[in-house]
């Protein structure tokens, strides 16, 4: 057992990272990165992204889900993005606000970025919320009855 896994950053963080990204994201994560040099990174994130910052008080996981699609569009991390989304799904946030946090970034952080990650956004949510049920609305603005 490496040191990461005896503190208890590391154990709360895996705890937080599981009920956030879901079990199999979290196995994936770690079975790719077994036996690699890769592995510490897992743990290093585990234990300070997921322990340390998702766990201290000041912000609900809703926030922090929201503040983390931002990011991740603005930076273009469209693979950490996908996984985001589901997590912010699971947080609470809805596929209009999901939606929205995209346009409200594309305003800020371009185009490019914005459609980007739209492509994403809108892979995950066909995935886990299927089709928007009813036609976006003339000005473009999607309707779902589920918000």
């Amino acid at each position: 057992m490496s040191d990461s896994d005896r503190t208890a950053g590391y154990h709360t963080g895996l705890d937080v990272r599981r009920e956030v990204m879901g079990d199999d994201f979290v196995e994936r994560a770690f079975d790719r990165a077994r036996g690699t040099d890769s592995e510490v990174m897992q743990h290093f994130v585990t234990e300070h992204a997921w322990g340390a910052v998702w766990d201290r008080p000041g912000l609900d996981r809703r926030s922090r889900s929201l503040l983390n699609l931002g990011m991740l569009i603005a930076m273009r991390a469209e693979n950490e993005l996908r996984g985001h989304v589901r997590g912010a799904l699971r947080n609470g946030l809805t596929r209009t606000e999901i939606v929205e946090s995209v346009v409200h970034c594309t305003a800020y952080c371009g185009a490019p970025a914005g459609l980007a990650a739209m492509r994403v956004v809108q892979e995950v949510l066909d995935t886990e919320l299927g089709p928007l049920r009813t036609p976006p609305a003339s000005g473009g603005e999607p309707r779902d009855t589920d918000d």
